[in-house]
């Protein structure tokens, strides 16, 4: 059961769109953005689908706008977490502020913990309009239309007019000296992509550094750092040239202390 994964499973580089495609097939609801699930009330519905009777969905807000609204669908949440017994810590504070990344990344968690509960199968017997309709307000307007179309289409959709009215091209033509409406949300939402990447990159380089630093402290230790493991490790983490592996003159140095040791031993003998 994932319900603590490391930062740097799988479950972590699933992209927004195909989390956004999970949220709306699912719930048959239409989320264009990953802050549009920052009041808590698609996970919780979520919940409620993976575990049946679970959540009560009478008290789930989907009209949450305000920080105190969306604060209480979480509450409600952890509530459903503790009683689950998942050792899941949900930082609130953060989620409420609609940051893409923080958002995205608890989503990606939550796919992770569904699909190992039901496989990534859904429930056929699961209706979401109806849950929610039982749960109080809807979302908004959207929601309860079901999501009939794939993401190619709704892209599509998007970048173009479906009336047949003319609009400026994706990918730089000008109407009237200035971007179209459909190019300038095409370039924002390859901004957000790109920035979403990069911050997953330097969490990637900050986890591995911080491995590397704790084998420097180890290495430097008294009871390691003259022993000839620890100069190999020293070899390789101090190397200075990064197109050619030290490996070889680390193999080298435990190469010659195991030599040394052999005739340290047959000369004793």
């Amino acid at each position: 059961m994932a319900t603590n994964i490391g930062m740097m499973d799988g479950a972590y580089f699933v992209g927004r769109n195909e989390i956004l495609t999970w949220i709306n097939a699912t719930l048959e609801l239409n989320l264009s953005r990953i802050e549009e699930a920052a009041s808590g009330a698609v996970q919780c519905q979520m919940m409620d689908m993976t575990h049946p009777g679970v959540v009560p969905m009478h008290k789930v807000n989907f009209d949450a706008k305000s920080e105190y609204d969306m604060i209480q669908n979480y509450k409600l949440l952890q509530e459903v977490f503790t009683k689950l017994k998942l050792e899941k810590h949900i930082e609130v504070n953060r989620l409420v502020k609609g940051r893409p990344l923080d958002n995205l990344e608890f989503l990606q968690w939550l796919k992770r913990y569904c699909d190992s509960i039901n496989g990534g199968i859904t429930n056929e017997n699961y209706n979401p309009v109806e849950r929610r309709c039982k749960g109080g307000k809807e979302r908004n307007s959207k929601g309860s239309q079901k999501v009939t179309k794939s993401l190619h289409v709704n892209n599509a959709a998007n970048f173009g007019s479906s009336n047949g009215t003319k609009q400026g091209k994706v990918g730089g033509s000008m109407s009237d000296g200035a971007y179209s409406t459909s190019s300038i949300q095409a370039l924002t939402d390859q901004i957000a992509d790109l920035k979403l990447s990069v911050d997953h990159l330097e969490k990637e380089r900050d986890f591995y550094f911080a491995k590397l630093r704790d084998i420097e402290i180890l290495c430097q230790s008294p009871e390691l750092e003259n022993l000839p493991v620890a100069a190999a490790f020293k070899k390789i983490l101090y190397a200075a040239d990064a197109k050619e592996s030290a490996l070889p003159e680390a193999q080298e140095l435990l190469t010659i202390a195991k030599d040394a040791g052999t005739t340290e031993d047959e000369t004793e003998t």
